[in-house]
């Protein structure tokens, strides 16, 4: 054990400075206690499995350690991230054989949660998340008869200019969601199938609240003359929306969950 953390010390400490200093990965702060949550929950199981040190985990092993190698050396973070992970299945499998690795599928694959996106894959999902988000909110304000005029993610108002900034364009919620998704879903349905709708139902959760912020932010301006893009009401404006996006997944899982247990009776 003082050797794994010696060793992946540098990879460790990047991604825990990036949990605490970006608020699009603070979700990652999270990972590493459920999933030891998750593997107490489950040590009757894991002590009822055969403990068989696996040949192909050794191998595994292996290739884990080439790969933070070359990722080290090449200064490529997320591919260390991911070969820190992929050392940690592959201890276990080691040690312990495949009858607990098959235990600890959850638990472990949740780590790779943890790993944050690589920012050209961010920089490329957040631009369209952004138009679109500008142009449904634009459209939207548009049947209030609130005269706005949109020019890309940038919405103009009579007296003001508004922005429809990375941060309102939902990824950073998304992250947020997929990850409390996957632990729901896994902990309150037993059937895959119904675990995966609910974990994709995050995406349009986290589009649609981002909308319904947007446009609310339009009308507190043009009616109340309120703006809501700074300051503690933004701050609490974002919560107020992240809970909406939750109430949302939680409706649909309360439908999903009448689905599953209909299942498990037939």
């Amino acid at each position: 054990m003082i050797v794994f953390v010696f060793a992946f010390l540098p990879v460790i400490k990047t991604l825990v400075e990036t949990w605490i200093q970006s608020d699009d990965n603070s979700h990652g702060l999270l990972i590493v206690p459920i999933s030891l949550y998750i593997i107490w929950q489950n040590r009757a199981r894991l002590k009822c499995a055969a403990i068989e040190p696996g040949v192909g985990g050794r191998t595994m092993v292996t290739l884990a350690i080439v790969l933070y190698v070359f990722a080290f050396k090449a200064g490529i973070a997320t591919v260390s991230s991911f070969s820190l992970v992929l050392a940690i299945w592959a201890i276990v499998w080691a040690l312990f054989g495949k009858s607990v690795f098959k235990n600890l599928v959850f638990p472990l694959a949740l780590l790779i949660l943890m790993i944050p996106i690589p920012g050209q894959i961010y920089s490329m999902a957040t631009i369209p998340l952004q138009l679109m988000v500008s142009k449904a909110s634009a459209a939207m304000v548009g049947y209030l008869d609130v005269p706005v005029f949109r020019e890309g993610n940038v919405i103009h108002l009579p007296g003001r200019t508004l922005e429809v900034v990375q941060a309102c364009s939902g990824l950073r919620s998304l992250m947020s969601l997929i990850t409390l998704c996957t632990i729901f879903g896994y902990m309150t349905l037993s059937s895959n199938f119904l675990r995966g709708i609910l974990i994709v139902s995050s995406i349009p959760a986290a589009v649609l609240v981002n909308i319904f912020r947007v446009v609310l932010m339009i009308i507190a301006f043009y009616y109340l003359n309120l703006d809501l893009s700074e300051g503690s009401l933004h701050t609490t404006f974002g919560v107020v929306v992240f809970v909406l996006a939750l109430v949302l997944v939680a409706m649909l899982r309360g439908i999903l969950s009448k689905w599953d247990a209909k299942r498990e009776i037939s």
